[in-house]
C-alpha cells in the first residue's frame, strides 16, 4: 500500500461530515488529530464526554464514534478518495479508536459515496410515525446494509416487539429511581428553550418531541428530567416497527464495527425516506439488555434497537464546531500506530 497525503482542506471537509452522527444523549464524544506530515487522521474517544452511570464500559461511546468514522468513509468515497481504515490500531492507548490514510494504491469505493446526500438529513425523530408499513424492499436493503458492516439487522415478531417495549419502560422508571441516571440526563439536556441557542452539544427543548397521550412513547422521553411548558401532546403508535441491530461477539471491535453499521443503516432508510429513531436506554441496563435477544434465534449481541417509519424527519440537533474537535498537528509521527493525544 502506498500512501498519499490528506490536504488540510479536504480533512475539514471529512470532518465536517463525520461530527454529524449520532451519539448518545448528543454527547459528541470524538476528538479527531491529523497528522500533516503522516497524512494520517486519528480518531480518539473523549472520556471528558463519558456517561459513567449509564455507559460504564463505553461501549455507547464506541458506537457514536464508528458512526462518525462511517460517515467520514462516506465522505471520503463522495470526495473520490479510497482510505484505509485500522481499528484500534495501538493496544497501549485505549482511547485511539481509528487511523484513517488515503489507499493510493486502490480503486476509491464509491458505494458509500451514494449515501453522502443523507449524511446531513439524518435526523433524530421523537415524533409520531403514521401506521403505513415499511416495505419489506427497504427493510431487505436495511439488512444488507448493516450486513456489508459485518453486523445483523432482525425485524423482531409481535410478541418479541411487545416484549422490547416493556423493557423501555422498565428502563424508564430504573432511571427516574436512580439519581446519577437522571443526573447524566439532566447535564445533556436543555433546561430551558432559551437555552438551546447557547449550547452546542445535547438534547435542545425542540427535539424532545411531544408527550405521549395514552401511554408511554416508543421513544426516550428527555423532557420528563426538564419540563418544557406548552410542549404538547400527541398519540404515538401502539406497535411501532422495530428493528435490531447486532454483533456476533461483544467486544471494543464488535462496538466499532456496530457503530459503522448504525450509521449505514440509518444513512440508507433517510436515503429511502424513512424517518428513524433509536431506542437505546433498554440496553444500558445489563440485565434488561440480555432480554432484548430474541431467545428464538441467534442474534449474538444486540447493539441497538431503530425505530422505522415515516413521519416527520425531526430537527436537528446542535453540533460543535470543527475547531473544537479537530487538532491539526505539523510534526509527522515515527509510527501512525502508535499516536498520542498528548
Amino acid at each position: 500500500m502506498t500512501t498519499t497525503l490528506f490536504g488540510p482542506d479536504t480533512v475539514i471537509r471529512l470532518v465536517g461530515d463525520a461530527v454529524t452522527a449520532p451519539s448518545m444523549h448528543n454527547a459528541q464524544p470524538w476528538k479527531f488529530v491529523f497528522h500533516v506530515g503522516g497524512g494520517v487522521l486519528a480518531l480518539y474517544g473523549d472520556p471528558e464526554r463519558a456517561m459513567t452511570r449509564t455507559d460504564p464500559d463505553h461501549r455507547s461511546l464506541h458506537l457514536g464514534c464508528a458512526a462518525a468514522l462511517f460517515n467520514l468513509r462516506v465522505s471520503a468515497a463522495w470526495n473520490g478518495l479510497s482510505v484505509h481504515v485500522q481499528l484500534l490500531p495501538d493496544d497501549a492507548e485505549p482511547w485511539l479508536l481509528a487511523t484513517v490514510t488515503i489507499d493510493e494504491a486502490a480503486d476509491a469505493d464509491r458505494e458509500p459515496g451514494a449515501l453522502h446526500d443523507a449524511v446531513r438529513r439524518r435526523h433524530t425523530s421523537r415524533y409520531p410515525f403514521d401506521a403505513e408499513p415499511v416495505p419489506p424492499a427497504l427493510l431487505d436493503g436495511l439488512r444488507a446494509a448493516a450486513h456489508l458492516e459485518g453486523c445483523r439487522l432482525t425485524v423482531p415478531d409481535t410478541w418479541h416487539i411487545d416484549t422490547v417495549l416493556g423493557l423501555v419502560r422498565d428502563a424508564e422508571h430504573r432511571e427516574e429511581i436512580d439519581p446519577l441516571a437522571r443526573a447524566e440526563t439532566t447535564t445533556w439536556t436543555s433546561r430551558t428553550p432559551s437555552e438551546t441557542g447557547t449550547r452546542r452539544d445535547g438534547i435542545p427543548a425542540a427535539a424532545f418531541g411531544p408527550k405521549a397521550s395514552g401511554g408511554p412513547a416508543p421513544v426516550r422521553d428527555f423532557g420528563w428530567v426538564n419540563p418544557i411548558p406548552n410542549r404538547g401532546w400527541a398519540v404515538f403508535e401502539q406497535r411501532p416497527q422495530l428493528a435490531l441491530l447486532s454483533t456476533r461477539g461483544d467486544t471494543r471491535s464488535d462496538w466499532l464495527r456496530a457503530g459503522q453499521a448504525m450509521e449505514r443503516v440509518l444513512l440508507q432508510a433517510t436515503a429511502d425516506g424513512l424517518a428513524t429513531s433509536m431506542t437505546s436506554h433498554p440496553l444500558e441496563w445489563p440485565e434488561l439488555r440480555r432480554t432484548v435477544r430474541d431467545p428464538l434465534t441467534a442474534m449474538g449481541q444486540v447493539q441497538m434497537v431503530f425505530r422505522l417509519g415515516y413521519g416527520p424527519a425531526g430537527p436537528g440537533t446542535p453540533r460543535r464546531p470543527v475547531s473544537e474537535i479537530l487538532d491539526v498537528r505539523e510534526q509527522e509521527p515515527a509510527d501512525p500506530g502508535r499516536l498520542r493525544t498528548g
